[in-house]
């Protein structure tokens, strides 16, 4: 229980300080942060709640990459559904705070919650997909190479949320930089709309890519001769 509880506070770190930096102090906020400001803050929350809580449930906040994890070899199948219960939970409590907050405010607030999604007239579904798919891969190869039993250094969380940074100053334009099925989730419910009604990629498409990457690893490929 201490495992999965880590999960969801790891999961609420990530999306309340990411998906904040959109609603209050990124794009139509009060100040405005911009896609790197917004990269970062996503890049710090994971690296907070790695170190915070990756001696726990090896921190990892996202479906995609317990699937991974899980098709590499690295955790039993018996504990991979309560990992993602987990992850959704703290996901959706994020948002929910989020969500309290800023329907505060004077005039109330009209806009999303940081949801994820993409502009039909720039970038298609299937733009929108395969971006999905390889921010994913390339995360949790990352993971995977860093975290490896034999090469794993001090510096591994610091590793991957630099790599998350890196994803979404080049991905933000496109679909607001998913990887992660919980992170869109919780913010899709409160934002409604267009963002429910593309949700099914931001969980597909991660899932797909974390789930070669974990196939991949599964060859050997990160481990030393």
């Amino acid at each position: 229980m201490k495992t999965y509880l880590a999960e969801v506070l790891g999961t609420f770190l990530l999306v309340f300080i990411g998906t904040a930096s959109v609603v209050t102090g990124g794009f139509g906020g009060a100040l405005p942060l911009g896609q790197e400001g917004i990269g970062l803050a996503f890049g710090i929350g994971l690296i907070a709640a790695a170190y915070a809580i990756g001696p726990i449930s090896g921190a990892h906040l996202n479906p995609a990459v317990t699937l991974g994890v899980f098709l590499a070899g690295r955790m039993p199948a018996r504990e991979v559904v309560p990992y993602w219960i987990a992850q959704i939970i703290g996901a959706i409590i994020a948002s929910l705070a989020l969500w309290i907050i800023v329907t505060g405010q004077a005039g109330g607030h009209t806009g999303g919650f940081g949801a994820n999604g993409w502009d039909e007239a720039k970038w298609g579904m299937n733009s929108a997909f395969l971006w999905e798919l390889i921010g994913t891969f390339t995360l949790f190869t990352v993971i995977l190479g860093v975290t490896n039993a034999k090469n794993m250094t001090a510096f591994a969380g610091l590793m991957i949320g630099l790599t998350l940074a890196g994803l979404h100053f080049a991905m933000v334009p496109v679909t607001g930089t998913s990887v992660n099925p919980a992170r869109s989730i919780g913010p899709a419910l409160f934002s409604g709309g267009a963002a429910l009604g593309q949700l099914w990629l931001f969980i597909v498409a991660p899932l797909i890519g974390g789930a070669i990457a974990g196939i991949v690893a599964k060859t050997g490929i990160f481990e030393k001769d």
